[in-house]
């Protein structure tokens, strides 16, 4: 069987070999539904969303010829802004995930897709589809754990480097998409390990480097130039809508799976027979949900249900508010924890993570406690919460 190990409240410790075929029975029943399920109506979605995307774009453009005016530059910069953020979130990413590659059609594809962001597509596909959901909050495996400049976990031993993780976590949000671009690549991790830069690795920076400098000109240059002598509030409004736009991604993203209760696994989690169930387990367990009404699901790209996206990355996005009761009702029969709450508790547990494994272990407790006793002797008490370990 399959156990979380070192935990103070271990999630899994009750369930059975028997317990953990069932779960992954009845999530492959539901995911099977769902797949037997799509059809015109999904396909609608997609296009209407995209459709809305692209309205909004073009006439923030045009607001934005008469951005000399404030209202007009507000509106104009608000309408790009949503329009970025569709076509970050609710399009480029679930479309790169291949979840409409069902309709055929050759211009919703992951294979063709292009979005307004630095990161070139089948680097992010790599990066996201084929290691991230692979290796799920794997600690040396998943480097979207921490982006490889966070301390995610107490285990994780501490450095005093840590200390500008705050910093870095802001800077990081600021600007997101270039972060993104430089995690695909693997930039930290060859930097990390010494190895330096490969041939093979220099080729894909080229690429890289190559696509953001399109996209900076294109948002800086061109679009600007195009303005006429509006250029300035063009200038200005595309370099607000690349900020809210990256900061709200971050922001997303890092509810989804930086959470305090969220799991984290240790390598050797990964068994070489893992099967789907235990696969399943670790999906539940190292991801968390954002409560809400539609409209943040759709600005959230339905990350919003990072359970239930994680459970079925390839299924079409509109369907994860549609099967959450059901995945909900799978976990709790089973004992194990939905994570799920609101916007702004989840970025504050999240960012309280961050401050706090910005410090050695128990430091703020021990630090309360000598202030409390007066001078108290060192062997203050400093509890460790352990990893989460999914193992065989």
């Amino acid at each position: 069987m399959t156990a979380l190990q070192r935990k103070p409240h271990n999630q899994v410790a009750h369930l059975t070999a028997d317990d953990i075929e069932a779960i992954e029975a009845e999530l492959d029943a539901l995911r099977q539904d769902v797949l037997e399920g799509r059809g015109a109506r999904d396909a609608a979605y997609i296009r209407r969303v995209i459709g809305a995307q692209r309205a909004l774009e073009l006439g923030s453009r045009v607001l934005l010829l008469a951005g000399r005016y404030r209202p007009a530059w507000l509106l104009g910069t608000g309408c790009l802004a949503l329009a970025k953020v569709l076509d970050n979130m609710e399009i480029g990413h679930n479309v790169l995930h291949g979840q409409w590659d069902w309709m055929r059609d050759p211009k919703i594809h992951s294979s063709t897709w292009e979005w307004d962001y630095s990161s070139p597509p089948e680097q992010w596909k790599q990066a996201h589809n084929q290691e991230h959901h692979v290796y799920t909050n794997i600690l040396g495996k998943d480097n979207d754990l921490g982006y490889g400049i966070l301390r995610v976990d107490e285990d994780q031993p501490w450095r005093p480097r840590h200390l500008a993780q705050p910093a870095l976590n802001l800077l990081n949000a600021c600007f997101f998409e270039y972060g993104i671009a430089l995690y695909d690549l693997g930039v930290g991790q060859a930097l990390r390990s010494g190895t330096g830069f490969s041939p093979e690795l220099r080729e894909r920076a080229g690429v890289a480097l190559a696509r953001a400098r399109r996209q900076a000109v294109k948002d800086f240059v061109i679009h600007p130039l195009l303005a006429g002598p509006g250029w300035r509030a063009t200038l200005t409004a595309n370099l607000t809508a690349n900020l809210l736009r990256n900061v709200w991604s971050h922001s997303i993203i890092m509810c989804g799976h930086f959470p305090e209760g969220v799991e984290t696994f240790e390598q050797d989690s990964l068994a070489p027979d893992e099967s789907r169930g235990e696969w399943y387990l670790r999906q539940m367990l190292g991801s968390a949900n954002i409560s809400g009404p539609p409209v943040l699901h759709l600005l959230a790209g339905n990350l919003s249900h990072q359970i239930e996206h994680h459970l079925f990355p390839d299924l079409p996005s509109n369907r994860y508010q549609q099967i959450a009761p059901a995945v909900r009702a799978v976990m709790e029969r089973h004992g194990l924890r939905y994570h799920s709450a609101s916007l702004p508790r989840q970025v504050g547990s999240a960012w309280h993570k961050v401050l706090r494994l910005a410090l050695p272990n128990g430091w703020l407790a021990a630090t309360t406690a000598r202030a409390h006793r007066g001078d108290a002797e060192d062997g203050v008490g400093i509890r460790r919460r352990g990893r989460g370990t999914l193992r065989r």
